[in-house]
């Protein structure tokens, strides 16, 4: 079913010399591994365009695949065909950017909301927008290349947006992709080793709770910024921290907001008794 989508994105994009992709705001494995594979297929396929991947924004746990692109000047947006991946509304859409394009085209896995685009593929059955791209590229290998490169990016979006291959939305189309991926040699040891790797300064934060447990709902647990600057964490290392921390005692993290240079994360329940904040501070949690 895919072909009749995929056929068109691809004559789209022989169309054009210039080429920018875009993501979603906030990113996370899927959308990173979708821009940065699907630059690098076609970089390999077509080596005289000029494409590239410019987005706000990064995530520290995924440093390991890289940098983005730099800015470019306005003639550069003018001049190209783009491509948002993961984003399913242009409100969501990290580089504004994309309104100054030529034309755009949309490629996502989650529930149509937003028909943007001249030309748009959404398959909301997929696990992933990486899934997608494999696919892309599975659609036309007689005129598109892939590397290692490619497959390390593109594996690491599947891995992570697909809960490890363990949520519902992974089908044996999923698998029989993935292992297309490790046919050209990802390197899975290397991969979760980046992907679960943790530096001393975050286990010291986590370390704070002294190994108490938390049952108190809604709780908060609260810390200032002084203490994070100590320990070199910064607002979205907390959150990746915490969120760890919570994992563990098997709750859901709500949200996390920041007032009068406190972060706090409230967690969601069905129990509506008064909330108990939690300051840490190093070596016991207070209440």
């Amino acid at each position: 079913m895919s072909i009749e989508y995929t056929t068109p994105i691809l004559n789209k994009i022989k169309e054009y010399d210039k080429i920018i992709i875009f993501r979603h705001e906030r990113p996370d494995g899927d959308c990173t591994g979708a821009t940065k594979g699907l630059k690098r297929i076609l970089n390999l396929s077509f080596p005289g365009k000029d494409i590239r991947v410019i987005n706000p924004g990064k995530s520290d746990y995924l440093a390991f695949l890289g940098e983005d692109d730099g800015e470019v000047d306005e003639s550069q947006y003018r001049e190209s065909l783009g491509i948002a991946l993961d984003t399913a509304t242009t409100k969501r859409i990290a580089n504004k950017g994309y309104d100054r394009v030529r034309e755009l085209i949309k490629i996502d896995h989650h529930i149509p909301v937003d028909d943007y685009g001249t030309l748009r593929w959404v398959e909301e059955e997929r696990s992933s927008c990486c899934e997608m791209i494999v696919k892309f590229y599975d659609n036309h290998k007689d005129e598109l290349k892939i590397d290692l490169e490619a497959a390390k990016y593109l594996y690491t979006g599947m891995v992570t947006d697909s809960g490890r291959f363990r949520f519902r939305s992974v089908s044996g189309e999923t698998l029989r992709l993935a292992g297309l991926l490790l046919d050209v040699g990802v390197d899975t040891d290397t991969l979760y080793a980046n992907l679960y790797m943790r530096d001393f300064d975050s286990f010291r934060f986590e370390s704070y709770n002294g190994g108490s447990s938390f049952s108190q709902n809604p709780f908060h647990l609260s810390f200032t910024f002084n203490e994070t600057v100590k320990y070199k964490l910064n607002k979205s290392r907390i959150r990746k921290t915490t969120t760890i921390y919570i994992t563990s005692c098997q709750c859901s993290l709500g949200k996390i907001a920041s007032t009068d240079n406190i972060v706090r994360l409230q967690l969601p329940t069905t129990n509506f008794s008064k909330p108990t904040t939690y300051t840490f501070r190093e070596g016991r949690t207070t209440s």
